[in-house]
């Protein structure tokens, strides 16, 4: 039979364990939908799309059915901003901006509703590190909406994000501003309902409250939490929902569905997908990922889109939404970009949703359907499809531009299409999409999808283990192999070679140093267990900071940022100390072992200790960033940072000081005699050519 090396079944082993995690990788951020009601009532019904301005319809108001309001026309439009950040601190041009997006925006595009979707203002101290809510921020906040008499012209439904609730310890706080600076706060602190009656269809708005209560300082306030009673309420507004015979939903909040971790019975995208009617969920927060990923869409597996939109912090971005004959369509616009247009009919085939939409609406439609909006009059509306003639539209109410087309002309695979816009004042505007007639699909982008269906707590508790096993499987690996050689239960090897086997002899040499090895392996075995920190975590509330949550006020809240902390510390601290001590203690044993004491230049020193120098400074940073973040108790209480800073000092001055005493099991073990006779030589001829070296440059 066949020998099978110990190599092959290694790559075997490591080969299936890989596959098995990119198929549940590809399986997590796969978007094709679970089976719902396939007798789902806004699949079923098909528009008739013309040229007229009915079944255009996005507006809302507080919790309770509107009927239709008087107006001349029933268009209506909605608009959403996030991550506003207003700062008494830093870029005054996000208040002033924002006060032109209240008063140019709002007053062109006219909307009947405004999303305004958490991180209202920055809540961060002059430093940028540390965080406490500012009354004058929520001032600012409220007198903005005031001067343009926001409330009159529109309906503005805000929301908490998580920087409006650092340090606050609950709802009923003084420190909660949102409650009373806000336009929702005072009648719903928390998750809400609205809903409008257009005719005989219903719209119903759900806002997600999944803020941490307590709310700690930053940073560990990145991730949301449904506790139970969340999960209680949000059920309640469901079954509202379906009592009132509700035929679309839109959920709207701050953090992604990634982002929110469930106390509760349910989670957030259990409790959207229970709705058969929810069309999308909006949200912000991430920023873009730092314009990592601008376009940060995807189709969630419970059949309902999620659509995170770029800050207003940096980059002054908000979101035009319509439904138009039962389809949803929105566009992502950067502040003072005009003209703003946004393709109503046919659907971009990206976010077409065949479990909630209809193509038999847009293949039996008789009109393509845009709405475009300008600082100015508009002067041209055109399209062309895949390349045609381009085709002037006629302007029919308000901000709609129709024309006529052959929609069966165009019923095969997906098709291209071009809207130019021309204000009588010269600015212009191109969009470009593809659309689809017969339910072929456009792929939402891979990074997208990551950022969106993952869950991020999982996702950060994964690196936090995996860099765990990386660091301490080798060390406690290499220590039983010493164990086994001493016993004679195994053969003493050989590391004489490359470069891999001199760093593997060198590791082995640190764990036979009991005095080196034990806090290097201790120390982040501790990280794990024990607590990172003491201190004033919320308010003037004392807690305790461990790896998997963190205690206050009689709370728990559940592990996540923190996983990320243990793995910047773990990167950043405990494996570049651990591979300085390697080299550190086999260069110490290489000296001992020659019985010599060498000389050294300043340049010579500064070179050795430099990077331990680069460690020690990075994580001394770091301290006191975190003595900023949570105060001086939680700074001197704090085994995470400030305590580390005392261990990386005394294990580095214990390895350069080694006594020969130490190394006597190395001596015994971690060589033959022809290995040390050898390493011994190579270290007299590299001192021996150094010293030439050394005469040579004085006699220059």
């Amino acid at each position: 039979m066949m020998k099978i090396s110990k190599t092959a079944v290694g790559a075997f082993i490591s080969m299936m364990l890989l596959g098995t995690l990119l198929a549940g990788l590809i399986s997590l951020i796969s978007t094709q939908q679970t089976d719902l009601n396939a007798n789902n009532q806004s699949r079923s019904r098909i528009h008739n799309i013309a040229d007229r301005f009915d079944n255009l319809i996005w507006f809302l108001q507080k919790s309770r059915i509107i009927q239709d309001w008087h107006l001349t026309y029933s268009g209506y439009f909605l608009l959403m901003i996030s991550d506003i950040h207003i700062s008494i601190f830093r870029d005054p041009s996000r208040i002033a901006q924002f006060k032109e997006f209240c008063h140019y925006t709002i007053d062109r595009i006219t909307p009947k509703v405004v999303l305004a979707t958490g991180d209202l203002t920055d809540a961060k101290t002059k430093d940028a590190i540390g965080s406490q809510q500012y009354e004058s921020e929520w001032r600012h906040y409220r007198d903005i909406l005031r001067e343009f008499d926001i409330t009159s012209k529109t309906v503005w439904l805000d929301i908490r994000g998580n920087h409006d609730n650092f340090n606050v310890i609950s709802v009923k706080s003084k420190h909660n501003y949102f409650t009373n600076y806000s336009v929702q706060g005072r009648e719903h602190p928390r998750s809400y309902m609205a809903q409008v009656k257009k005719g005989n269809t219903i719209y119903s708005f759900v806002g997600v409250d999944a803020c941490l209560e307590p709310g700690p300082r930053r940073p560990f306030n990145f991730v949301g939490v449904l506790d139970e009673p969340e999960v209680i309420e949000i059920n309640n507004l469901i079954k509202e929902i379906e009592r009132t015979g509700s035929n679309y939903t839109i959920w709207f909040g701050h953090f992604p569905t990634s982002c929110i971790l469930s106390s509760g019975s349910e989670n957030v995208r259990s409790l959207i997908k229970k709705d058969p009617n929810g069309l999308v969920y909006v949200c912000g927060h991430l920023h873009t990922l730092g314009g990592l990923v601008p376009q940060m869409y995807t189709m969630q597996k419970g059949g309902y889109l999620e659509l995170e939109l770029g800050d207003w912090k940096d980059n002054r971005m908000y979101r035009l939404m319509a439904i138009d004959h039962g389809l949803f369509s929105f566009i992502d616009v950067r502040h003072g970009e005009w003209p703003v247009v946004l393709l109503t009919n046919p659907k971009s085939a990206l976010f077409f949703n065949p479990l909630k939409e209809s193509t038999e609406s847009m293949l039996q439609s008789s009109h393509i359907r845009v709405l475009a909006f300008s600082l100015s009059r508009i002067k041209i509306v055109r399209v062309r499809i895949s390349q045609e003639s381009w085709t002037d539209l006629k302007h029919v109410k308000g901000p709609l531009y129709v024309t006529s087309w052959d929609a069966q002309k165009y019923r095969n695979g997906l098709q291209d299409i071009e809207v130019y816009v021309k204000d009588i004042e010269g600015r212009e505007k191109t969009e470009k999409t593809s659309f689809s007639l017969d339910g072929s699909k456009v792929a939402f982008g891979l990074l997208p999808r990551l950022a969106l269906m993952s869950n991020v707590s999982c996702i950060f508790w994964s690196l936090f283990i995996a860099s765990l096993i990386v660091y301490i499987l080798p060390l406690l690996v290499m220590k039983y192999f010493h164990t086994a050689i001493s016993a004679g239960l195994i053969a003493q090897p050989r590391f004489r070679g490359n470069l891999v086997k001199s760093w593997i002899r060198k590791l082995w040499i640190l764990t036979t140093v009991d005095r080196i090895f034990w806090p290097m392996v201790l120390y982040p075995l501790y990280l794990i267990f024990g607590p990172w920190s003491i201190g004033y975590i919320v308010e003037d509330y004392i807690g305790v900071i461990f790896s998997w949550g963190i205690f206050v006020d009689g709370a728990f809240l559940p592990g996540s940022f923190t996983y990320a902390y243990g793995f910047i510390q773990m990167i950043t601290f405990q494996i570049p100390l651990t591979v300085i001590l390697i080299n550190t203690v086999s260069t110490r044993y290489s000296q001992l072992s020659l019985k010599i004491g060498k000389k050294v230049s300043l340049r010579q020193a500064i070179c050795a200790h430099l990077p331990f120098c680069i460690v020690f400074i990075i994580q001394v940073i770091m301290a006191y960033m975190f003595w900023l973040a949570y105060g001086t108790l939680a700074f001197i209480l704090g085994p995470l940072r400030t305590w580390s800073l005392v261990l990386a000092a005394g294990v580095y001055y214990t390895a350069l000081h080694l006594p020969d005493k130490c190394f006597r099991r190395a001596k015994e073990l971690c060589f033959t005699k022809s290995e040390t006779t050898t390493d011994q030589d190579a270290i007299n001829l590299e001192l021996q050519l150094e010293h030439s070296a050394e005469k040579v440059a004085k006699a220059n």
